[in-house]
């Protein structure tokens, strides 16, 4: 069961080395942690596709699905899934196409090399030694809080193979010549693959979709999308130009600012827009202001995406509130929202403009919903006085809509599975046979399904922007 999770990138498998204790031998075990993300990812496939199909061919479509569908695939293997649907006669060109295929994927970095199988874990520092004794036994794993990052970062490929792809013959003399490029911190996998390499073994590379370049995608469209809203269709040409001109130069997906990027190279990629060809470079300069872009010396920009993304979580939650509560509870949950401190009773009332007897009402209403923070104050004097403070907690709220968000999810995906359930008798009738009535109940379950699946599409998309992004 383990092996199958791991081809299908759901567990990553490691070796842990436990140093014992004085004179005792260095015991070694395989232990095994769990990547819920890549778990919640496969529900993102059909979104995964749409990009791939909207840069690259058919054929390059057909292959990421095959990746996707079996976790991870060698060329070998790629080649034999794609001559499997051929006539013979057709197979002579197939391996040219596979190969050609899976270098474009690559070049793009939708696919990558595969981590390694199972990789060493370096034994714990003398801190996290101490850590783990007073942790149980039974929750040693969890006493290192960053355990999946350490595992995930020994098993990662070197960036320099990450994405690289070449025939055979040319691996060995420009595996030598990459030797001289590699840094200090990954000299010791390259020393290995090296020893590899002297004694004869062949290293059969495997490849798997690079889930990371899709929400890096996603990341910088929700930036965009707010702009977009926020402002107009110019200001998110000039960010989508310069989010894109530096996409490939981002070396992790969280990145608090966008790395800086050229003038020139903002410039050329707008022109490839419809709307950005009108734009002179006046004009995008313009809007760079206007989105409050860091300027280099050279007329480089960089942009603050972590102050974009908390605006679009923030309103994201005021739309939760709007819809659930109505408008004065949008008010006054906007209002302490923006303010980040405690305010009085009264003076939200005044501020957000809803009567004096009902902001009470609504404020605990929104207190007992978890939505905002009560704090009593008693203040002394001539006689006893007491005041109710409110705030936002974003810390807190934040992880509770995100929880609510994966029960809607999960309630929409039921009720989805539900429906083909109820329907599946009426989608199993051939085609000539749905007319009348039954023509009109296969429509009216298609119907469904796309309403549904529109809005958990919506509604990941929201997950993301709290849990990914």
């Amino acid at each position: 069961m383990a092996i199958r999770a791991g081809k299908q990138n759901l567990v990553q498998a490691f070796t842990a080395k436990d140093p014992g204790g004085h004179g005792d031998a260095v015991k070694q075990t395989t232990e095994y942690i769990a990547l819920f993300d890549n778990i919640i990812h496969r529900t993102r496939f059909p979104k995964f596709i749409i990009v791939v199909s909207q840069e690259l061919e058919k054929g390059c479509v057909e292959l990421f699905e095959g990746l996707l569908q079996h976790g991870r695939l060698t060329l070998e293997k790629l080649i034999d899934r794609a001559k499997s649907g051929k006539h013979i006669q057709e197979n002579s060109n197939i391996e040219n196409a596979v190969r050609e295929n899976l270098s474009k994927l690559v070049h793009a970095h939708f696919v990558e090399r595969c981590p390694a199988i199972e990789p060493v874990l370096a034994p714990p520092s003398e801190d996290e030694l101490a850590a783990k004794k007073r942790a149980s036994r039974s929750l040693k794993i969890a006493a290192g809080p960053d355990i999946v990052q350490r595992v995930l970062e020994a098993a990662a490929p070197m960036e320099s193979k990450r994405f690289l792809f070449m025939s055979d013959e040319n691996c060995i003399d420009s595996e030598k010549a990459e030797a001289s490029f590699v840094d200090v911190g990954e000299k010791r996998k390259h020393s290995l693959l090296a020893s590899d390499s002297d004694l004869g073994i062949k290293e059969e590379v495997l490849w798997r979709a690079n889930y990371e370049e899709f929400l890096r995608r996603f990341r910088h469209k929700a930036c965009v999308e707010n702009v977009r809203e926020r402002l107009d269709d110019g200001a998110a040409i000039a960010l989508s130009s310069m989010l894109e001109a530096g996409r490939r130069l981002e070396s992790k997906l969280k990145t608090e600012t966008s790395v800086s990027v050229s003038i020139n190279a903002i410039y050329e990629e707008a022109m490839k827009a419809e709307v950005g060809r009108s734009m002179t470079l006046d004009d995008l300069r313009d809007y760079l202001t206007l989105l409050e872009c860091q300027k280099g010396a050279d007329e480089s920009y960089s942009i603050d995406l972590k102050s974009i993304l908390e605006l679009a979580q923030n309103e994201e939650v005021e739309s939760i509130v709007l819809k659930k509560y109505g408008k004065d509870s949008y008010r006054i949950f906007r209002l302490l929202s923006k303010e980040g401190h405690l305010v009085e009773t009264d003076k939200i009332s005044d501020t957000a403009f809803v009567d004096k007897k009902e902001a009470p009402k609504i404020l605990y209403k929104l207190w007992k919903d978890e939505y905002v923070y009560m704090q009593k104050v008693t203040v002394m004097g001539n006689r006893q006085s007491q005041f109710v403070l409110w705030k936002v907690n974003k810390a807190t709220l934040w992880k509770n809509v995100e929880n609510d968000m994966y029960h809607a999810a999960l309630n929409l995906s039921l009720r989805v599975a539900h429906e083909m359930e109820q329907g599946k008798e009426l989608l199993s009738l051939p085609v000539e046979k749905r007319v009348g009535t039954l023509g009109e109940k296969v429509n009216r379950l298609r119907r469904i399904r796309l309403v549904l699946e529109e809005s958990l599409s919506k509604l990941d998309d929201a997950i993301m922007l709290f849990h990914v992004f």
